[in-house]
């Protein structure tokens, strides 16, 4: 299995507690614009959608991290427009995560382990009308030791893979 998918399922296990992994389930690519690609896992009661992404650039570079960005559509919970993100490693709480855009600061107020979310769908919407005009995104985080790091990430290719996993999933 590869750590893609390792991921993938990780992040699915921790968002969508309803889903039943122990069922059949089906990951499905849909499509890859540029930088962006659109995810379908999909079981006999349920399917998940997402726009993800991985970082064009890390600090420190010498870490080889498994970090990604996603926009996460799961319509038997009617949930739409969930923005959330992976640095590859567990998050200090004692720091903010937050991604940046220009002037634009987005604050990650929730995160578990490895895995952060934004609470306030208002501001979900925020950042994904940012994501859709501007051209890069950084997500800024500390591990567990306060060491902060600094994901770059392309936005080439968000528009149109937000709203095909928009369009599977709703």
């Amino acid at each position: 299995m590869s750590i893609v998918k390792k991921i993938l399922i990780k992040l699915l296990i921790l968002i969508i507690f309803s889903f039943n992994f122990v069922q059949a389930e089906d990951l499905k690519k849909i499509a890859k614009f540029k930088d962006w690609e659109v995810i379908m896992i999909t079981d006999e009661m349920n399917k998940v959608c997402f726009a993800q992404s991985k970082p064009v650039l890390q600090s420190p570079k010498k870490d080889d991290r498994e970090a990604r960005l996603f926009v996460t559509f799961r319509p038997l919970e009617k949930i739409a427009d969930e923005v959330s993100t992976t640095s590859g490693y567990e998050y200090n709480n004692q720091n903010s995560i937050i991604a940046s855009s220009g002037k634009s600061k987005y604050k990650f107020d929730i995160s578990q382990d490895n895995f952060a979310w934004i609470s306030s769908n208002k501001i979900e919407k925020k950042i994904i009308k940012r994501m859709k005009r501007a051209s890069r995104i950084m997500v800024t985080a500390y591990n567990k030791s306060g060491s902060q790091t600094i994901d770059h990430y392309s936005l080439m290719g968000f528009t149109k893979a937000y709203n095909e996993a928009k369009k599977n999933c709703t």
